[in-house]
């Protein structure tokens, strides 16, 4: 294992190859090489506009800092230069140097930690400018390589950078930075009265007012997609999902120096969900009118359409949305219970009174939901009573749980993990805490009909492709799932190397990445209003649509629908099946990659 700590550069351009200041690069096909640098590094920025362009970097911490400086130059003189977590304290060479120091709150990084600053510049015309940073007296190392043999595929690949940390063998992609990123994702997602420590500068405050309408703070959660309506049954699904791989890796997000910020992550529709289960037989679903939010192309913090909310009841039943709430609940508990006993106890609570709720008035809550109806329609509520019984189970340990779990068993095949159907999920769960035959068989016999010669068919390019619209969640929940039946022991090597291969698509091994932020060429026209609309005073308007340029904000993170069953894909906004982005899409894959960053 390699365990030299890098400073590195994310790089936001169409450039494949890293470059390195004083300091040579190596190619070859061997083992990775070491190179001096003394502070420099040289950074290509783009997504640019006429009069701007945006740009981040990531620097890792080589030694500890109680504060720090660092130093942005560029080779042409910019107007002016837009930070958001760091100070500017001077400004240098006619325009052309910028002396960023630390904010209050990360004035002390420490070794291992990664300190990234995006920032927007404006010039005169179609500036494209290039640029360097350094941390004041700061050094490390770089490891590069710029040719290589054959991968794990057999096609020889060239020009990928290496990324290393001190806990993590070389791979293909910097797993680290697809965690962080992803997380990022998650918080341009937030409503409701943003922290001081927002990481998103063109995110604000926004929704305010949800509950209103009802006398309560209905604040908070996630918005859904490239739109804004809060739609609790993906929101709880993906909630679970992500404390799951949690959970299961917590070693991966220690590793990449994401724990922190993932608690972070779950917390918010945790919080969210506390506020909506106002009481013991009664969850708010939904916060917005699906049509009305439709038509609205423009920013979340310019709302000003009707925002009502839905929910749930013993007259009105949804123990299908209250099963998965449920879950969310007791991933959650066993999340907390040890970081925020009291904050646990509270989660743990509301999950055992939906439980019980959810039993005890059961129905699908699209019946008397009609405003989810035509966005997520609720197929069963079999697979979700099996869910959070199995959750239920594993934060009391009482036998009752696992008892009504083992009657709503439903056998492989199943279709594939959605936030529809947990059945993949339920199957590997019940092998795990009963080690029957019956629930491995299970197992085997979904996976089999989602490898090659099942009935799951595949495009030419090697993708596991179920459906056309968000080819990439299905593939990359599935993913997930087979890492959780390694976990158990199930066809350990053969499932991972499975998971790995369908990760590696959506990350590009095609050539493109299916992931806004990671590698050289992936979408910049994701079907999301917020990314898209210009920096304010400007207006946002529908127009935004078909705008032919990159949106005005990278949605770092985000991962997109995903390509046909031939591998074809347009990077255009109004293509919301192929190009939205959801929250129920980054949560298999982000924890699929946390898994897969563990076992490296």
């Amino acid at each position: 294992m390699i365990t030299l700590w890098v400073l590195y550069l994310v790089v936001i351009t169409a450039a494949s190859a890293a470059t390195t200041v004083n300091s040579q690069t190596v190619t070859g096909s061997g083992t990775a090489t070491t190179a001096a640098v003394e502070k420099l590094l040289k950074v290509t920025v783009s997504n640019h506009w006429s009069g701007g362009f945006q740009g981040e970097f990531c620097i890792q911490i080589t030694q500890e800092l109680s504060s720090w400086r660092a130093h942005l130059t560029f080779d042409q003189p910019l107007n002016t230069l837009e930070v958001w977590v760091a100070d500017l304290a001077e400004t240098k060479q006619g325009g052309k140097e910028f002396i960023l120091v630390n904010k209050p709150w990360n004035s002390v990084e420490h070794i291992g930690d990664k300190l990234c600053v995006t920032f927007i510049g404006h010039g005169q015309g179609d500036i494209q400018p290039t640029a360097t940073v350094y941390i004041e007296g700061m050094t490390a190392a770089v490891i590069t390589r710029q040719t290589f043999g054959p991968d794990y595929t057999g096609t020889s690949k060239s020009k990928y950078e290496y990324y290393v940390s001190a806990t993590q063998n070389c791979t293909k992609y910097n797993y680290d930075d697809i965690l962080r990123k992803s997380i990022l994702f998650y918080e341009a997602q937030r409503s409701g009265k943003l922290p001081g420590n927002n990481r998103i500068p063109w995110r604000g405050d926004s929704g305010l007012e949800d509950g209103s309408d009802v006398g309560l703070d209905l604040t908070g959660g996630w918005y859904d997609a490239g739109d804004h309506v809060k739609f609790g049954f993906p929101m709880a699904y993906s909630t679970a999902i992500l404390t799951m791989g949690l959970l299961q890796w917590k070693d991966a997000y220690q590793t990449s120096r994401q724990l922190d910020h993932m608690y972070s992550c779950i917390k918010w529709p945790l919080d969210y969900f506390i506020k909506a289960h106002n009481n013991t037989n009664e969850l708010y679903v939904q916060v917005g009118d699906g049509k009305a939010d439709h038509n609205f192309w423009g920013r979340p913090e310019d709302m000003d359409m009707a925002r009502p909310s839905y929910k749930i009841d013993a007259s009105h039943p949804g123990s299908d949305v209250a099963g998965e709430t449920c879950a969310a609940f007791a991933a959650g508990y066993l999340a907390f219970k040890d970081k925020d006993p009291k904050y646990a106890a509270t989660l743990k609570q509301h999950a055992t009174e939906l439980y019980e709720f959810g039993m005890k008035y059961q129905g699908v809550y699209t019946d008397t939901i009609t405003a989810a109806v035509g966005f997520y329609k609720s197929g069963n509520t079999t697979d979700e009573l099996c869910w959070s019984a199995l959750w239920m189970y594993m934060i009391t340990n009482e036998t009752k749980y696992l008892t009504e779990a083992e009657k709503l068993f439903q056998p492989g095949p199943a279709w594939g993990l959605s936030w529809d159907d947990t059945t993949p999920l339920n199957q590997v769960l019940l092998y795990k805490l009963t080690k029957k035959d019956i629930y491995k068989q299970a197992v085997i016999d979904t996976m089999a009909d989602w490898m090659p010669g099942g009935s799951v068919p595949y495009t030419p390019k090697g993708l596991a492709w179920r459906s056309q619209w968000g080819s990439l969640r299905y593939s990359a929940n599935m993913a997930m799932v087979a890492l959780m039946a390694a976990e158990v022991g199930i066809n350990e090597k053969k499932y991972r190397d499975w998971a790995m291969g369908q990760i590696h698509y959506a990350l590009g091994d095609t050539g493109f990445s299916y992931v806004i932020g990671v590698g050289d060429k992936y979408p910049t026209h994701p079907h999301h209003r917020a990314a898209s609309c210009p920096w304010p005073p400007a207006p946002c308007s529908p127009e935004e649509v078909n705008r032919p340029e990159p949106s005005t904000h990278t949605l770092y993170g985000g991962l997109v629908g995903g390509p046909g069953k031939n591998d074809e894909y347009k990077d255009v906004r109004d293509n919301y099946v192929s190009n939205e982005v959801a929250t129920d899409y980054n949560a298999g894959f982000q924890s699929a990659v946390a898994g897969r960053l563990i076992i490296q």
